[in-house]
Order: structure tokens, then sequence, then C-alpha cells
């Protein structure tokens, strides 16, 4: 497990602690950009950041204030399975307390019920999600823009064979205006439950969608301090990112 931080300074609001979960294994296209997305937003808003990795094997932080999960192949996910599963009971517990996660394609899977590979196996999920994911021939690739009522027009990228329905203890995101999302059907992307949100949008997803990235500050600044303060985040590059994301072709 590594660490790094901000001098909290005589003028931090606190320090909010972020942990990546399985960057060794769960960071593929540009999932990391995530936490880096997050630890400056939390920088303006006047907030000291902490952001720390946990791996296979890690002993796990104390103290968790935002939890951030990546994408990996199916070889990734087979390593960190039995890790996950040791964990379950942790993670549960974080999320019933409300913690705020951001989780990304295999750890959004990986969180729910089960993957069930398309070459057979099924890998396990910790069952935080009432989710089920089934790998599939048929792969979801392309630009992506969701409608949802929390976040307004969330922009991201798919690259995903697994497709994913979800049950009736969660709700999805939001509904698909360009791309595929969860599965080839039903025409919604991702999932929420509790603080949790989750999606299988890459991109990075946090440059595009700072409004995800101030919901994750907030909830974890108002559970931990019992209010949010908000600074004044530089949002020109996310609205030329955002601008360019919503010109490009499926």
């Amino acid at each position: 497990m590594t660490a790094e931080s901000t001098g909290s300074g005589s003028g931090s609001k606190g320090t909010i602690r972020v942990v990546q979960l399985y960057p060794r294994d769960m960071n593929i296209y540009g999932d990391w950009g995530n936490a880096l997305v997050v630890r400056q937003r939390l920088k303006w808003h006047g907030y000291t950041p902490e952001l720390l990795e946990y791996n296979v094997g890690d002993e796990f932080p104390e103290d968790v204030d935002i939890l951030l999960g990546g994408g990996g192949q199916d070889s990734g996910q087979l390593v960190i399975q039995d890790d996950l599963q040791s964990r379950a009971d942790l993670l549960t517990g974080l999320a019933e307390d409300g913690a705020p996660m951001l989780l990304i394609c295999g750890l959004y899977q990986l969180f729910g019920k089960f993957f069930k590979t398309r070459s057979g196996p099924v890998i396990p999920g910790v069952g935080i999600l009432d989710v089920e994911t089934h790998g599939t021939d048929e792969r979801l690739i392309g630009n992506v823009k969701v409608l949802t009522e929390e976040f307004g027009e969330v922009l991201g990228y798919e690259n995903h064979s697994g497709q994913t329905t979800l049950g009736s203890g969660v709700r999805p995101l939001g509904t698909v205006a360009k791309g595929t999302g969860n599965n080839s059907s039903d025409g919604h992307e991702g999932a929420r439950y509790r603080n949790i949100v989750a999606s299988y949008l890459h991109g990075s997803l946090l440059p595009k969608n700072p409004a995800i990235s101030d919901f994750l500050i907030r909830t974890a600044a108002e559970r931990k301090y019992g209010a949010f303060i908000p600074g004044t985040p530089d949002d020109h590059y996310a609205v030329l990112a955002r601008e360019h994301a919503a010109r490009r072709p499926r």
C-alpha cells in the first residue's frame, strides 16, 4: 500500500482519504485518472487529499473516505477474486455506512453477485450490488452518452463483453442516449446503490464528469465532518473535454 498526500496546511478544511482498489490489476483504459481528478478537486475545494492504493495482499487502510475501483481484463479479475472475497465484509460495511464509491467496469461487475465469463468459469462477486454479469461473444464498444437525473449528461467510453442486468435492489445510473450501456437490451447504464456510483464508462470517466467527482467529495465530507464547504474548482478543461466527447461518433 502506498500513500500520497499534500500537506494539510492551516487553511485546509480537513483530510479526505481516497483509496484506489487494485490499481495493479484493475487499471485499464486510464481508470487511475479518476483518482487523480478526485485528488485535484479535493484541493480546489480546500480539502487535503490523501491518496492510497490497495493491492492484493496489502493491509487495508483505516478511515477510508472515498473508494475508487477500475476495470480489468478477465485475467485481472481472477487475480483479485480471492483477496476481494476476503474483504467482502469490510467493503459491505463501508457501503452500508454510506461511504462514497466509484466502481468502473470490472469492479462494478465484482461488487455484484457474480461474473460468468464467456469461457465458462464463474467469478464470485461480493454481493453489495444486486446485479449479475454474463460474458458474451458481443463486444460493446464506443462512445456513450447517458442521461441521468443526478448528474445531467454523463459522457464516457465503453469496451466490455460482459453484460450486466440489474436486480430490484439497485437503480440504473441513467438511460443511454448514445451507445449501449449495461447490456444490449434494456437501454440502461450503470447502477446506483446508497452512495455507490457504478458504471461501464472509462475514459477516464471523471475528467469529463465533474458532477460525479463533486458528489463523491461532498458525500465524503458530509459523512466525515458533518458538512461540505465547496471551493471554486476550475472546470475550464472539463467543459472542453465534455464538448469534444459530445461531438464524437459512436
